[in-house]
């Protein structure tokens, strides 16, 4: 199974782009975070990664259709972490359990990004999605 395609062209538009400009097209994401509903206020229901310098917190669910909904949160003032959630949540937008869980683990670093900010920072990125396929793997039982 391959990842889901909107992620894969997120990474490709990353990994082939001039390295003056990746950063800027990081923080383009930052507003790509939905909403949290109602029900998740207060960060009811979702784990904080606490891998992350910045209080994150996260949820992934399975439909019974194999679909995946995802939740993130995290403050406006950490715009990097928050372009993290909005990669993932453009990208995985509609995607399988299978999709998601075959999301390769270094995703950071294919998308050129270990270059352009703080190795801590991209470790952070890559515990939201590890936490994130453990979510989906519970959820498939």
């Amino acid at each position: 199974m391959d990842m889901p395609p909107r992620l894969a062209e997120i990474i490709e538009e990353f990994a082939s782009a001039p390295r003056e400009v990746v950063l800027e097209m990081l923080l383009e994401y930052a507003d790509a975070v939905p909403p949290l509903p109602e029900e998740l206020a207060g960060h009811t229901g979702m784990e904080q990664v606490p891998e992350c310098q910045t209080p994150f917190f996260l949820r992934a669910t399975v439909a019974p259709d194999g679909t995946v909904a995802t939740w993130f949160d995290c403050p406006p003032e950490s715009p990097t972490t928050r372009a993290f959630a909005g990669i993932l949540a453009e990208g995985l937008a509609g995607a399988t359990a299978d999709e998601v869980l075959a999301v390769p683990d270094d995703l950071y670093q294919r998308m050129g990004l270990a270059g352009a900010i703080s190795p801590l920072r991209v470790r952070g990125g890559s515990a939201i999605l590890a936490r994130l396929k453990r979510q989906i793997k519970e959820a498939q039982g």
